[in-house]
This record gives structure tokens, C-alpha cells and sequence, in this order.
């Protein structure tokens, strides 16, 4: 009785995570200004319907029973720690798997006309638009090919700071800081431009050892950076655990008014019907809830299965929402899936007290069984 209560309370949960959460996710690309509605009056509207107090509350009671089962019964233990030890075995991916998350947006971003965020065009901050372009597609390229990356990360996160400063609307966009940092971290990998370039001028008697200026200069910078790279998980899953936070809050429970225009355009009620307040407040709770999960570490990969149901939602179920605005963000989730919670995380605490790890190293060094 239990595991099926766990399993309709999982269901209720994915419901009301993966149909509104990403389907209203960045509504200012797809609906013009504000509607005026306050967050006061949204929550009202919410609490005074019982059928949408339930459901709420059901859904965060689910989530919650689910989380707490599956850490007192670890179904397929075995398997997914193999799972685990399988994608960690892919880390040598990351640097490239990164460049592309980050640099194929920008680029996309530079021949559109916006800085990082739709919601940022040349017009709304108040800069030359040749410039906004030069600037996407010049820092996007270098980095999709890997050539001087820690320093074009730099460039760009330098410019992100900047846009900031010119127009709020950019936190829209906050993935691509952890993004940037996590490449200053991780470097150009392989392949890269780097890499054959490194390779040149490790060999000596080529001529580009020769001619190379700036080996000896910048080498020790990136080996001490790659010191730290296992703050790499640490970095990606905060940042977008602030992204989904912002989005979750800031963006739909205190300026309700956007969320609510989106519902409206397309007709959301007749796809779940349910009243456009609980829409958008199950949405924002959502975001919200994964948010913090992902910045503590907790069920991570999950966590990430369920983001990228989300951004799929959203990819067909918002035709006017960009394409590339997401790429970014299925890039970061996907290293995530990769790396898990690493350093500092709960789910690390739960793997050293459960040694899941350890189980399969043992099964490995069992005999394989052999027919007799």
C-alpha cells in the first residue's frame, strides 16, 4: 500500500511539475508587458478555491512522500549505482559538452540582434546593435571551437556583468554565469582549438613552439584553475538552482501579470483545466522547488530528468518561445546528469553513507558466473 501511494502521489507531483513548470518559464519572450495583477491578489485567488489549495498541497505532499520512499526502500540500488558510475565515466566530455551550451546560443544570440536574453535587444539597453552582434557571435564561435577559451569565458561573463548593469531583465539569463565560470574552469578539453595548439607547442622543434607568445605566460593560470575543476557540479547546479528560483518567484509570483497573459494566449485551462492562478502558481512553486533542489544537491540527476521534460514541454508547447533561448540551459542540466550533485551536496552524503559505490566495485570483482 505503501509503494503504490508513493507511486500516485509521484504521478500527481510530475503532473503539476512538468505541464505548467517550463511552459511558463521565460514568459516575456511571449507575451508584450504586464498585465497589472499582483502577487496579493494571485495568492487570493488561490486560497479562497479549495479544489486548487488541494491540489497544490497535494502535489507537495506527493513530492515529498516520494522522496522520503524512495530513500527508506532504494529500489534498483545496484542499478543505478552502476548508472552513476557509467555517466561520471563521461567527465572527459564536459569541457566540450560546455563550450557547446554556451557558445551556440551566443552566436545564435549575435545574429539575432539580443545580448544572452531575448528580453535584451540592442534597442532595450541602449547600445549599438553592431556591437551586440560582434560581440555574440564573436565570443560564441571562439568558444564552439575551443580557441583561447578560459580567456573568452572571461570576455564573455565581462560582458554579461555589463549587460547587468545595463538591464535587469538579463538575471533572465543568469544560466549563462555558471555556464562561463565552469568553462574558465574546465578549459577548452577536447577537441579544441587548445588542445591541437597545446600539442603544437608541447613538441619541441616545431615552429609554433618557436613562435608561441603566451604558453609560458598563461599555462600556470589554467592549471590552477583546473586545480578547482571539481567545483564544476558545484557552480552549474547553483546557478541554475538561482535561475529556476528567480523564474519560480521573482518572475511569476510577484509579477504575475506575464505568466497570466501566457495562459491566456494559449488557452493553458484547456490543456489542464484548472483555474490560470493555480497555472501559475503551481508553475512558480515548481521552478521554485527544483530550484532549490538542484542548489542543494538533492537528487540532482532526477531533478535534471525532470528539467528537461520540462524544457521539451515548453519547446512545443510555446511555438513563439526561441529555440536557442533553452539550449543553454539543456547543456548545463546535461553536464549535471553527468557530474551528479559532486562536492558539497546532499546526494553525496547520501552515496558515502550508503557506500552504493563500493557495491558495484564489489560486484565487479566477483567472478563472472560461468554455465555449467
Amino acid at each position: 500500500m505503501t509503494r503504490y501511494t508513493a507511486s500516485a502521489a509521484a504521478a500527481l507531483a510530475v503532473l503539476f511539475a512538468v505541464v505548467p513548470g517550463r511552459a511558463l518559464a521565460h514568459v516575456r519572450y511571449v507575451t508584450p508587458g504586464d498585465g497589472g495583477e499582483r502577487a496579493v491578489e494571485l495568492l487570493a485567488a488561490v486560497v479562497a478555491d479549495p479544489l486548487a489549495l488541494a491540489l497544490l498541497l497535494g502535489g507537495g505532499a506527493g513530492a515529498v512522500v516520494t522522496g522520503a520512499g524512495w530513500l527508506r526502500f532504494r529500489p534498483f540500488r545496484l542499478d543505478l549505482a552502476v548508472l552513476r558510475q557509467t555517466l561520471r565515466s563521461y567527465d572527459d566530455l564536459l569541457p566540450w559538452l560546455a563550450r557547446l551550451a554556451i557558445g551556440l546560443p551566443m552566436v545564435g544570440a549575435g545574429f539575432t540582434g539580443y545580448l544572452f536574453s531575448p528580453a535584451a535587444t540592442a534597442d532595450f539597453l541602449g547600445v549599438p546593435g553592431a556591437l551586440v552582434r560582434l560581440f555574440g557571435i564573436g565570443v560564441g564561435f571562439l568558444l564552439v571551437f575551443g580557441f583561447a577559451t578560459r580567456l573568452t569565458a572571461a570576455v564573455g561573463l565581462l560582458g554579461y556583468l555589463v549587460g547587468l548593469a545595463l538591464s535587469p531583465a538579463l538575471l533572465l539569463a543568469f544560466e549563462f554565469v555558471p555556464g562561463l565560470l565552469a568553462i574558465l574552469l574546465l578549459g577548452g578539453g577536447r577537441p579544441s582549438a587548445d588542445h591541437v595548439f597545446s600539442r603544437l607547442s608541447a613538441v619541441g622543434g616545431t615552429v609554433y613552439q618557436r613562435i608561441d607568445p603566451v604558453r609560458e605566460t598563461l599555462a600556470p593560470v589554467g592549471e590552477r584553475l583546473a586545480d578547482r575543476d571539481e567545483l564544476v557540479p558545484v557552480i552549474v547546479r547553483v546557478g541554475l538552482g538561482f535561475s529556476f528560483v528567480y523564474l519560480g518567484v521573482v518572475q511569476k509570483l510577484l509579477m504575475p501579470g506575464q505568466a497570466l497573459s501566457v495562459v491566456a494566449k494559449y488557452n493553458l485551462t484547456e490543456v489542464v483545466p484548472v483555474s490560470p492562478e493555480l497555472w501559475v502558481v503551481g508553475a512558480a512553486l515548481t521552478e521554485a522547488a527544483l530550484g532549490i533542489a538542484l542548489a542543494l544537491g538533492l537528487f540532482t540527476r532526477a531533478g535534471c530528468g525532470v528539467a528537461i521534460l520540462m524544457f521539451t514541454t515548453t519547446l512545443f508547447g510555446l511555438p513563439d518561445d526561441p529555440v536557442m533561448a533553452h539550449v543553454s540551459l539543456f547543456g548545463l542540466v546535461s553536464m549535471l546528469v553527468i557530474t551528479g550533485g559532486g562536492a558539497y551536496s546532499v546526494d553525496r552524503w547520501l552515496a558515502e553513507r550508503f557506500d552504493d559505490d563500493t557495491d558495484v566495485q564489489q560486484r565487479e570483482d566477483e567472478p563472472a558466473p560461468t554455465a555449467d
